[in-house]
């Protein structure tokens, strides 16, 4: 497999860090070398998490240089903004339609229009895939699943280098029995949230 570059980009409380780890574990699964990195300091106080998952031999750093993702996962709009000069040419977004209000923006008491970082988006990457992860987590009963919904439109558009199909057997042995058939549900929501695209 060549060397994959990952950057998953959101706040605290959304599941990016497990969603780095399930996309390690699927890799490692194949007998993928995997390094990956978070940085989580205000995580808990709804600042912004990021993790960087790097898949191939020549991953010789956990941090990805600027310019060299192939696939950047934003959990919300303008996390996605602020983290895209890490995606190299050509690559992939994968973003959540639904708006956290950034706590700079609450500080400052400045509004936060999220039609317009997603306008901004459109115009500025080349492989946009937008997922209405809100509506995803209301079909599915719990507001805990956007991380999954976000992975399954990822292994869809072909740019995370793992299937639907592992990472689901992945989720089906991490994840406590009640909580499968939710988690399954949104994966492939959101890799039909994807087909659109593709």
């Amino acid at each position: 497999m060549d060397m994959k570059n990952c950057i998953l980009a959101g706040v605290g409380g959304q599941g990016t860090v497990l969603a780095s780890k399930i996309i390690a574990q699927c890799a490692m699964e194949r007998g993928e070398f995997v390094r990956t990195a978070e940085t989580i300091g205000m995580a808990q106080r709804g600042g912004c998490v990021v993790s960087h998952v790097r898949v191939g031999e020549d991953a010789h750093s956990p941090l990805l240089p600027l310019g060299s993702a192939d696939l950047l996962i934003a959990f919300e709009p303008a996390e996605a903004v602020r983290t895209l000069p890490y995606l190299k040419e050509g690559g992939a977004v994968v973003v959540s339609t639904a708006p956290v209000q950034p706590v700079t923006v609450s500080l400052t008491g400045k509004s936060y229009d999220a039609g317009a970082v997603l306008g901004y988006l459109r115009e500025h990457c080349g492989t946009l895939v937008e997922v209405d992860t809100a509506g995803i987590c209301r079909d599915c009963g719990s507001p805990k699943v956007a991380n999954v919904a976000l992975l399954g439109a990822a292994a869809q558009c072909g740019a995370l280098g793992v299937s639907v199909a592992e990472l689901e057997d992945v989720l089906a042995r991490r994840l406590p029995a009640k909580f499968l058939d939710m988690n399954r549900r949104a994966l492939h929501a959101g890799a039909q949230a994807a087909k659109e695209v593709f």
